[in-house]
């Protein structure tokens, strides 16, 4: 699909792809086309390289460091860097989920102090919202913040925190009022992670990675100029960080200019089950690969529909979880169909016996069994599309 329609967008696609030819490093293109997974320093390096060109947070407006292309742009850019497989200009919660939200309700002095700082990659951001007794039920959190004058204590714990052990910030849900409705008493915070009153811990999950960790606060401060929206309204704020987690322009626009890497499902199929006159040759294998792809291909359109629809860098509202329910579907049927694909050689764990990218398959299988539970359920985003795009009632 083809989105250049205008000189003027020609030459930017010309542009882009003169850019990326002299400036995307073979080194991180070499891991991406085999699967392997990219260093921390590797995301930042090819961010600082965007970031140079104005084109890290290419939607965000110019006076933050955003590059102000308009959606065609960034799909066309997002476009030409699928085509030669690389990584996508947006990523991590900085730029997906807490810029976004911070553009939208921070204050002058909030947008100036952190947005320039996160498109630079200087700093890394983690998010507080799930607690050990507040995972779906996300408004009965406990973890308190009390005021002292200039700042806020807060004590409490979060868990599933993504990234915690590196991130430099945190951006979090809070109790500042006990004594009102659940959904009233809470306020949205940003808190400095490299302070003695936060304590993290890793969990090991059974992909044998650790992601996601426990994060304690004990008398932790967040400073008066880091409440972002009003006092006692945070509730709003970090529902519209979720719309943006599940919908951002990056994963709708990269969703639907995706490619492959690696092996394909098709490719992988005729290696372990054999081929017929360039076929799959076990037809229930065949079919399986067939009906995904198409579904998958549906989805992509479904989402480069709404982009296009969309405000130039809107991110949509209570429709993001329709992305957020199917995508995960579609993510762990893929996964799936790889490891069932193989049969043994698609449950190795560790073994000479077993290539690199059959073990991280299988890691990877592993892990997106977490994929539609984290972000909010898919039985909560089944509850969002029936209330607040359907119209059903309660």
């Amino acid at each position: 699909m083809d989105l250049t329609f205008s000189k003027e967008d020609l030459d930017f696609q010309t542009e882009v792809r003169d850019f990326l030819i002299s400036e995307y490093p073979p080194a991180i293109k070499e891991k991406q086309d085999k699967r392997l997974p990219l260093e921390k320093a590797d995301i930042i390096s090819w961010q600082k390289i965007l970031a140079s060109k104005g084109w890290f947070a290419i939607n965000w407006p110019k006076e933050y460091g955003g590059g102000g292309l308009s959606n065609t742009e960034y799909m066309t850019l997002i476009q030409e860097m699928r085509r030669i497989n690389a990584r996508a200009p947006l990523g991590g919660m900085g730029v997906s989920l807490i810029g976004p939200t911070l553009l939208e309700y921070g204050t002058e002095e909030q947008k100036e102090r952190h947005i320039p700082r996160i498109i630079r990659a200087e700093v890394g951001w983690c998010q507080g919202y799930s607690e050990p007794s507040s995972g779906s039920d996300l408004a009965s959190l406990r973890t308190r913040a009390v005021d002292s004058g200039d700042h806020f204590v807060v004590n409490g714990q979060k868990i599933w925190t993504s990234g915690a052990q590196y991130a430099d910030w945190i951006f979090a849900l809070v109790r500042t009022d006990p004594d009102v409705p659940k959904h009233v008493g809470i306020s949205f915070m940003l808190m400095d992670m490299h302070q003695e009153g936060i304590t993290v811990r890793p969990i090991r999950l059974i992909s044998g990675e650790s992601p996601f960790c426990e994060t304690f606060f004990d008398d932790a401060i967040a400073r008066k100029e880091d409440l972002i929206g009003e006092l006692n309204q945070g509730w709003t704020v970090g529902k519209r960080l979720l719309q943006h987690e599940r919908g951002s322009m990056a994963s709708l626009v990269g969703g639907g200019a995706a490619k492959e890497t690696g092996p394909s499902l098709e490719n992988e199929a005729k290696k372990y089950s054999g081929e017929s006159d360039g076929q799959i040759a076990d037809p229930a294998i065949r079919e399986s690969v067939i009906t995904h792809n198409m579904n998958s291909h549906a989805f992509h359109l479904t989402q480069r529909r709404t982009v296009e629809e969309a405000s130039d860098g809107a991110t949509p509202g209570p429709a993001t979880s329709i992305f957020k329910m199917y995508g995960t579907e579609l993510q762990q049927e893929k996964s799936s169909l790889f490891v069932d694909i193989r049969g043994t050689q698609g449950l190795g764990w560790t073994g000479d016996e077993f290539n690199v990218t059959s073990l991280t398959d299988t890691r990877t299988w592993l892990a997106n069994r977490a994929a539609s539970i984290y972000s909010g359920s898919n039985e909560i985003q089944r509850n969002i599309i029936a209330k607040r795009v359907l119209g059903l009632p309660d």
